[in-house]
């Protein structure tokens, strides 16, 4: 059984190993739609994880990215859709031990990532 929940962001970045000219080598922004799923049985109450205890985890990874520069973000200084995907699992899988996958979309560009962790494998989408 899965369990989701999703938080939003908007921040700006700039990937500098782009070619000169490209829209994404300039700065620019985004809003950013982050959805993390947790794999678990149900326990006796019939929950895999307290929905509420993950947003308080969200709710602090959210104030690291939102309105920020994510260049200046340790660990982001290049931040590609696949890095971003990494770090925000890193940030989370010790306190959400169950942690499945995280999909971070933009829903303007109509595009996003999806990363199962450092061990995963890639599993058919379920969810639009």
């Amino acid at each position: 059984m899965q369990i989701f929940k999703e938080f939003v962001f908007d921040a700006a970045h700039m990937l500098e190993f782009m070619p000169k000219g490209h829209p994404c080598a300039r700065l620019h922004g985004h809003s950013f739609r982050v959805e993390v799923v947790i794999d678990g049985q149900p326990d006796e109450n019939g929950l895999v994880m307290d929905l509420g205890d993950v947003e308080e985890e969200l709710k602090r990874v959210r104030a690291e990215l939102d309105h920020s520069y994510l260049n200046e973000i340790a660990g982001l200084e290049q931040p590609t859709l696949e890095r971003l995907t990494q770090w925000i699992w890193r940030r989370l899988e010790g306190s959400l031990g169950r942690l499945s996958e995280i999909t971070i979309r933009r829903d303007s560009c109509r595009e996003g990532c999806t990363y199962f962790g450092p061990n995963g494998e890639a599993r058919p989408r379920g969810r639009a």
